[in-house]
């Protein structure tokens, strides 16, 4: 274990030429990152979980109930032995053969099937109520500590001037509100890659997870290594968007449309402008090229821009996601109202419903052409509502 403690902590990977963790030390002058003050993240995590819960159930339940947002999930699928078989035990999206063989047996035609089967796979949605409190849980947060990041960062020499991200490395001294800011940052995305997994489930789940992976393991290494000035940059940069997001999912789930628009198109600008303008112009500019200059390169500083250009890389795969919601919600616009939270099928959506119209219809006659109805959006005639979420 001391060998491999050894060859993990190398000063070779981790630190300049010349430099060693012994001077790196904390002494009575200055205070340096250490690695075991990260320890501190995980119970604070849990405490951060248990603070959301006592928001959602004390704060944002009555505030939904304030704007009469109903606990009340879709509608029940009505009990059928043979369809709830067949959704537990086999798919929960069956095709078109399998449709076809269980209308025979049930006598029932292919539209009412593909009904049931939407109405039991909403079932294990959660409900509106539900999604507008873990919105709100997000939005405060992400509101503070952005609040938080740019009082501290308005402060800084780096923030007007960021070669001084670089002046005087790795001798930089740790502030008592760079510390906090970085623990609470790091404690808060533990706690999301821990709750992902009782949270709503979207379809980004995978890209969601690995994306709080690589901000863990770079806040993380910044820290170890004492980039700590640029990671503020970084953190408070990426945490510009997310708080109109959930502003405009709250709006969304209260159905204050004009607000939620509004607040989506913010949401779109800041986002696109912050992570595709302001990020790779700025900070991919001084840790590639004017830390280059300063400092120099060294094995850790290639792997902790290999982490910001992987971040980029998700920043541009979001971006793109935005930009069909706003290319959807334009060309749904021409025919109807601007509507960009409720466009066809959402790259990132909370929960299947069908529309009201589809559901009040009788079952048609003939499976052949239910089939071909249904066909004729790739969606099987339903349509998937609720924002698209992008995390950061």
């Amino acid at each position: 274990m001391a060998g491999i403690l050894a060859w993990f902590w190398n000063e070779r990977f981790w630190l300049p030429h010349n430099v060693t963790w012994a001077d790196l030390k904390n002494t009575e002058e200055a205070t340096f990152p250490q690695a075991e003050d990260l320890y501190l993240a995980f119970p604070l995590a849990f405490c951060i979980f248990m603070v959301r819960l006592i928001f959602e159930r004390f704060v944002a339940k009555p505030c939904a109930i304030a704007l009469n947002i109903q606990a009340s999930g879709p509608q029940i699928a009505q009990p059928n032995a043979i369809l709830e078989k067949v959704f537990t035990a086999i798919t929960k999206h069956p095709d078109e053969k399998r449709l076809e063989g269980l209308s025979k047996q049930l006598d029932w035609d292919v539209r009412s099937i593909q009904r049931w089967f939407r109405q039991r796979r909403n079932q294990e949605k959660p409900s509106t109520l539900t999604r507008f409190c873990e919105s709100m849980w997000r939005f405060s947060f992400y509101l503070y500590v952005f609040t938080y990041g740019v009082r501290f960062l308005k402060k800084t020499p780096w923030l007007w001037n960021t070669r001084h991200c670089w002046y005087n490395y790795p001798y930089q001294p740790l502030t008592t509100d760079l510390h906090y800011y970085y623990i609470l940052e790091l404690s808060f995305y533990w706690s999301l890659m821990f709750s992902q997994f009782t949270d709503i489930k979207r379809k980004d789940f995978g890209i969601m997870f690995l994306h709080h992976l690589v901000t863990i393991f770079l806040i993380t290494f910044s820290y170890v290594n004492n980039m700590a000035r640029v990671g503020t940059l970084v953190l408070c940069l990426h945490d510009s968007a997310d708080a109109l997001l959930e502003a405009a999912k709250m709006a969304n789930y209260a159905k204050f449309q004009k607000m939620c628009d509004l607040l989506f198109v913010m949401f779109a600008m800041v986002f696109i402008t912050t992570r595709l303008g302001i990020f790779p112009l700025w900070v991919l500019n001084t840790t590639l090229f004017e830390s280059w200059e300063i400092v120099g390169p060294y094995p850790s500083w290639w792997v902790f821009n290999l982490l910001l250009l992987l971040i980029q890389g998700l920043n541009c795969f979001w971006s793109v996601l935005i930009v069909k919601i706003a290319c959807k919600a334009v060309s749904k616009g021409k025919a109807g109202k601007w509507n960009p939270l409720h466009v066809s099928k959402d790259d990132r959506s909370d929960i299947e419903s069908s529309s009201d119209e589809e559901d009040s219809k009788p079952p048609g006659k003939s499976p052949h052409t239910a089939t071909t109805t249904n066909g004729t959006s790739g969606t099987n005639g339903y349509l998937l509502t609720g924002p698209c979420s992008v995390d950061d």
